[in-house]
């Protein structure tokens, strides 16, 4: 597994470098915005690790060049613990976040979970789940395709709408789809997960569905709507 460490301050990206190495991953590390974009799109990264206060281009710039193309998880880090920085690092496209300071351990176990993917899901081998007429999620393959084609879900986005769509009965909770949903200790503000509803809705709106197959009950939380 290969990390894009973005970060700034050389000794913090030093030390975050140093215990992916000794934890059997490979890393590189980009100074400033630009020069991630030109690494990520030269090389083969499975996660990034992406510090929203950037010189010459923010973070969340970094971030939405970088789901133009690919759903690689990104885990931001934050020197702001305002609940509106956040919430805007998870509406440009990111899958996680960390608040600074904080220990290079919890940062490893943050790596951990979302490289795991399906690890925390509870799937059923090979299920495939339909969404109305046109949208079909694969499970197995980790895909979510509406009228054939594919739409690019990121994994806590895909672990969402998978969950939501396991029981298109049910009205979720937003501290359910956190905690059933993310599948780890996932220390997050309720507004997270309207972010990810946003993004969500985002991809998979058309003229019929112009809230992107899932509905607000005002109060709750939200639910499947074909």
């Amino acid at each position: 597994m290969k990390i894009l460490i973005v970060e700034d301050e050389k000794a913090i990206a030093d030390v975050e470098k140093a215990y992916m190495l000794r934890e059997g991953y490979e890393a590189d590390i980009a100074p400033d915005g630009i020069e991630a974009l030109r690494m990520f799109n030269g090389g083969a990264f499975d996660l990034v690790i992406l510090d929203l206060m950037l010189p010459g281009m923010r973070g969340e710039a970094v971030c939405r060049e970088i789901r133009r193309s690919s759903a690689v998880p990104i885990i931001m880090v934050t020197a702001k613990s305002g609940e509106d920085d956040v919430i805007a690092g998870l509406d440009a496209g990111a899958d996680d976040y960390i608040i600074k300071p904080f220990s290079p351990r919890v940062l490893m176990a943050r790596i951990r979970a979302n490289l795991r993917g399906s690890a925390s899901f509870d799937q059923e081998n090979g299920e495939t789940i339909t969404v109305g007429e046109h949208l079909v999620i694969d499970t197995a393959r980790f895909t979510v395709t509406k009228n054939g084609e594919d739409i690019p879900l990121t994994k806590n986005e895909f672990m969402i709408f998978s969950k939501m769509a396991s029981r298109q009965d049910k009205t979720w909770t937003r501290d359910e789809l956190i905690t059933y949903a993310l599948g780890y200790e996932y220390d997050a503000f309720e507004r997270s997960i309207d972010s990810y509803i946003k993004n969500i809705r985002k991809k998979l709106a058309d003229r019929e569905h112009e809230n992107g197959y899932i509905k607000t009950v005002h109060g709750f939380g939200y639910r499947i709507s074909e």
